[in-house]
């Protein structure tokens, strides 16, 4: 059973419902409550997590139903320097605070400036000091550098210490460790561990949601609350799902005894009347006499036929009721026989830094690095999607003295970052065939109906689809390649993808018998795929070629 919830509510969502302007309804009569604690908010792709977020940070206004938070709210989105001209300053939320310190400093004695001010007048070399903690270089010029200077992890780590700065009551958080590498993710993991006030975070990242203390499930069968971690929640949640298949297997077992039971009547009755209507052949039975056992019997025939028929509506009420508790999403599974590399055939060979590094058979690997070194500099490199010093590219110096020293002896299929290359088609059937055009509109819907893309799905443009569904999508574009590919890349996969998700990309890729490169941060995903060995880069480059 769940815990208690850690406290007392923060934010009280009521009876909420929300539909884009376009009539695409994404809540529906919500009600859920988040504790004040932190609290990690799942749920799988599409089901509105961040249009939650947007709904309680008072951004979106609900069609219907109410949103209630305990004092001041601040949210951290997942692109947090969209703006060109914001600076570090703006990021850390305390651009108002330093226009209100210089105007006092230059003699002005608005109230207004005193009042944005209030007691922070220490707010910069508070604020240089988080920066500082960050390992970001302090000069005298830091919180005017702009934004757009930092790296995404840089920039995401500022943010996160600008909400710690700010102090907001409730603070959202939108996917924070998207894109970071193992250091970025340590630090983020460190301040949402020790956070001092209530916070939400949205993310599908395992590690991180070990160090919340309660979970919000956005299910589709209805939203579920738990006092405690992620992996506690995952274990409740299996013997949920352990109870409802016990259910529906039961269910199944009275409706199946019930339509026997029906049956068997029937069969009596017709036996009954066949017997009848012997009698009365022979002459055994008056007229009279056999009117009334006549009337009689269908007046019992109908009385039983109305208890069967009763009995059999609610077996097959229960059972629906069971089988929706039960319910869950096919794993994804794809034979893929083309696929297959000999143990001892050359895919790739590299020479890096002095060091060769070799792919033969259907080997698995992992490239790390830590954000900025180069790894998909290196990835299109090596996939001949980057000429050394092509203009407007990637300077040549990111490559050293890196060389080809076997290229790749197979077909490639690449699952890049982003999966905006599918919105110039118009319905998903085209995507997919385009890949491949001279198999079948059949073919295609087959592969799709595997990836659990079926009714309407392939007619749908991809621009109306979930980053989940996008993502499966492009996954079949590069499987149903022909020909097949012998060698997948796949850059950072889960950052778009919601848990559940991740999962049946490791069941679909379960069958893959090519070889894999894969490009991650995400040690979950890295085990789940038995990757054999990791290839780690620095700048320079230099790779470290290890077992993983």
């Amino acid at each position: 059973m769940p815990r208690t919830s850690p406290s007392s509510p923060a934010v009280v969502v009521d009876d909420l419902s929300f539909a884009w302007p376009d009539g695409v309804p994404v809540l529906d009569h919500l009600s859920c409550t988040f504790p004040t604690a932190r609290t990690g908010l799942v749920g799988a792709n599409g089901s509105g997590k961040s249009t939650l977020l947007r709904l309680i940070a008072g951004e979106l206004r609900p069609d219907a139903g109410t949103v209630r938070a305990v004092g001041t709210v601040g949210f951290v989105h997942q692109q947090v320097a969209e703006r060109a001209d914001a600076t570090v300053a703006d990021l850390l939320g305390i651009a108002p605070l330093r226009s209100a310190l210089r105007a006092i400093e230059a003699g002005s004695l608005e109230p207004a400036h005193f009042d944005t001010l209030g007691d922070a007048w220490d707010i910069e070399p508070r604020a240089v000091g988080v920066l500082q903690a960050l390992g970001l270089d302090a000069g005298d010029d830091l919180l005017d550098r702009p934004a757009t200077s930092l790296s995404g992890g840089q920039a995401t780590q500022v943010a996160l210490a600008g909400a710690q700065l700010a102090g907001w009551d409730v603070t959202l958080l939108d996917e924070p460790t998207n894109n970071l590498d193992a250091r970025s993710r340590a630090r983020v993991y460190d301040a949402v561990s020790g956070w001092p006030g209530v916070l939400i975070v949205v993310s599908h990242d395992r590690e991180l949601l070990e160090r919340v203390e309660a979970i919000v499930d956005l299910d589709a069968r209805g939203v579920r609350t738990f006092g405690g971690p992620f992996s506690e929640y995952r274990a409740y949640r299996d013997q949920l799902q352990a109870a409802a298949e016990r259910q529906l297997r039961d269910a199944d077992a009275d409706l199946a005894r019930a339509k026997a039971q029906a049956r068997a009547e029937v069969e009596r009755e017709q036996q009954r009347n066949r017997s009848a209507r012997r009698e009365r052949a022979k002459g055994n039975v008056s007229k009279g006499a056999a009117d009334y056992f006549a009337n009689r019997s269908e007046k019992n025939s109908g009385s039983k036929s109305q208890l069967h028929s009763a009995a059999l509506e609610r077996a097959g009420a229960a059972r629906a009721e069971a089988d929706a508790a039960a319910r869950t999403a096919d794993p994804i599974r794809v034979d893929l026989p083309d696929t297959t590399v000999p143990a001892g055939k050359q895919v790739l060979g590299l020479e890096v830094g002095g060091i060769r590094l070799d792919l033969v058979g259907p080997e698995r690997i992992r490239l790390t690095g830590a954000n900025g070194s180069g790894k998909s500099t290196l990835l299109a490199w090596a996939l001949g999607d980057l000429e050394v010093g092509e203009p407007d590219a990637y300077p040549a110096s990111v490559l050293g003295d890196a060389r080809i020293a076997t290229p790749v002896g197979v077909p490639v299929g690449w699952l890049r970052q982003r999966t905006d290359e599918l919105d110039r088609f118009d319905t998903v059937l085209e995507a997919v065939r385009d890949a491949a055009p001279d198999r079948t509109p059949h073919e295609a819907r087959a592969l799709l109906a595997r990836f659990q893309l079926t009714r309407d799905a392939p007619l749908q443009p991809p621009s109306t689809l979930s980053g989940g569904e996008r993502f499966r999508v492009a996954l079949a574009r590069v499987l149903f390649a022909d020909p097949a590919p012998q060698l997948l890349v796949l850059d950072e996969p889960t950052n778009n993808l919601d848990l559940d998700s991740v999962d049946q990309l490791v069941s679909a890729l379960a069958d893959y018998r090519g070889a894999l490169i894969v490009v991650t941060h995400d040690d979950h995903l890295a085990g789940a795929l038995e990757v054999h060995r990791e290839w780690h880069v620095e700048p320079g480059p230099r790779i470290t070629d290890r077992i993983a």
